[in-house]
């Protein structure tokens, strides 16, 4: 059995994303899901935590998590079972989801379905705030491996990833501050902080989820860049002028080579640099996992923007 450096709990999804001539183009999502790929091409070996259905769907994610190296050991392909899906459509405004993921394979994990040893062995456990709002249970459990992973040493990384669909506001503000209160590197993208946190302005939301716990926070600003701040001392790293055609999952590209860089280095400074290049890349080009850059691809794009 491979040793995740990173284990992701969360609910992966098919994704039908509306291509730019009308059609839907089949490919993959779930917030947690692409963490995990995008931390594994950017050289972490990365583990999932999840249920998917014995649908075609189910199948399909299964593959790709082997074409992309993943640890798939504490998968659960449920008999019987649905796997999610969501539709992604595009206007002036910018991006819009549709889910159809109501029962599905994943919001039926629980916290005996955890992996204890590999959580108490593993050093960061990340889940999101869609983890927490799929379902009671997958809530309890993302709790209960947050708890496992730092009794044993490890980090809990997370982003309150606000789906207002899944769950009212206040809900998710008390939720997700009290999950933050155990956490050790945040992960919040701007809009998704405002929400929760009433605060508007960027340094006022850092310093706010510091008082809460976290000795990281990493807030992601969209195309102007990210915020960084460690144990209070912060930086804004400016965004990258890319050919941007489709933001879906950008967040999450970020999360991956952020902390699969941070492993690496134990340097959130250079974590956020190296993940706030791989998140503009991830913007050129169409649905939340085939635009995730490899390692080296942002290397080489972060070596010719620092000669430009």
């Amino acid at each position: 059995m491979n040793t995740p450096q990173i284990l992701c709990l969360g609910e992966p999804l098919v994704e039908f994303n509306q291509t730019p001539e009308g059609p839907f183009a089949m490919g993959f999502g779930g917030d947690v899901s692409n963490v995990a790929i995008s931390a594994a091409r950017h050289g972490a070996q990365t583990g999932l935590i999840t249920r998917v259905g014995d649908d075609p769907f189910g199948a399909a994610l299964c593959d790709l998590w082997a074409s992309e190296d993943l640890v798939t050991d504490h998968v659960t392909r449920a008999q019987g079972e649905e796997t999610g899906v969501y539709f992604v459509t595009h206007d002036a405004s910018g991006h819009h989801f549709t889910y159809r993921r109501k029962g599905s394979a994943a919001s039926r994990l629980t916290p005996q379905d955890l992996p204890m040893n590999a959580l108490q062995t593993c050093p960061i456990f990340y889940a999101s705030g869609i983890s927490l709002a799929v379902s009671s249970s997958m809530q309890d459990a993302v709790i209960e491996a947050a708890q496992q992973a730092r009794a044993g040493g490890g980090i809990f990384a997370f982003d309150p990833n606000l789906r207002v669909a899944l769950w009212p506001l206040e809900v998710a503000r008390e939720t997700t501050h009290r999950c933050m209160q155990i956490c050790d590197v945040a992960l919040p993208g701007l809009e998704d902080a405002r929400q929760l946190t009433g605060l508007h302005d960027a340094k006022d939301i850092a310093s706010f989820y510091h008082e809460l716990g976290p000795r990281i926070v990493a807030l992601t600003l969209g195309a102007e860049g990210v915020l960084i701040s460690v144990e209070g001392t912060q930086r804004v790293l400016s965004g990258h002028r890319v050919d941007a055609k489709d933001a879906t999952g950008a967040g999450d590209c970020f999360n991956g080579a952020f902390l699969a860089t941070l492993l690496a280095t134990n340097d959130p400074f250079s974590a956020a640099e190296h993940a706030n290049m791989a998140a503009a890349l991830s913007t050129t080009g169409y649905g939340a996992v085939t635009p995730i850059p490899t390692l080296s691809q942002t290397r080489s794009a972060l070596e010719t923007a620092q000669r430009a």
